[in-house]
């Protein structure tokens, strides 16, 4: 069995037998927090300019999406989207989907001026790809194209909620204040 730091490399670097090894054990799913708390840190960091405020929430906010991300995939592909061979449970999605976070420690060099850009696009793409590979594993799919729609399908999901949120949270600081 891979070490943390290993299954954190071998996630950023899409490898397929990674994702397999944190899909089967059913004790990663703290390492598969944090990796999701660390990338959220990361981009907290690197948007310093939000300050600890915007960091706290950054990382709230980071592993409350990666659940409900991996819940609506979960849902998605099990429900809606299975192949023939399609197995899996929450705790699957949710431990490889953490793992995907691991570009996101990227996310920590926007602190340097006019980069961040850059490389919060960098690590979104990466993110995403290492997505699609971490759902393919996990519902034990024999179609990248599936797992793109899945994945994209919790995305349109995970927008309407995050807005929504931010509109939300928007509208009760006018009201606040």
């Amino acid at each position: 069995m891979a070490s943390f730091v290993e299954r954190m490399v071998g996630a950023a670097r899409l490898d397929a037998r990674t994702y397999g090894e944190v899909e089967a054990d059913t004790t990663a799913m703290g390492q598969a927090m944090a990796v999701v708390a660390a990338s959220a840190l990361a981009a907290g960091v690197g948007s310093i300019s939000s300050g600890a405020t915007g960091v706290v929430a950054a990382v709230v906010g980071g592993i409350v999406g990666w659940f409900l991300w991996a819940v609506v995939t979960w849902l998605v592909g099990t429900k809606l989207l299975p192949e023939p061979g399609t197995s899996a449970d929450l705790g699957q999605m949710l431990r490889t989907i953490g793992f995907s976070a691991a570009p996101g420690l990227l996310n920590v060099l926007g602190i340097i001026p006019l980069v961040g850009l850059v490389v919060w696009l960098v690590a979104a793409i990466w993110q995403l790809v290492a997505m699609v590979v971490a759902v393919r594993q996990a519902l034990d799919y024999t179609s990248t194209g599936r797992a793109v729609l899945v994945c994209f399908i919790g995305w349109v999901f995970y927008m309407i909620v995050s807005i929504g949120l931010a509109m939300v949270m928007g509208i009760g600081s006018v009201i606040g204040g």
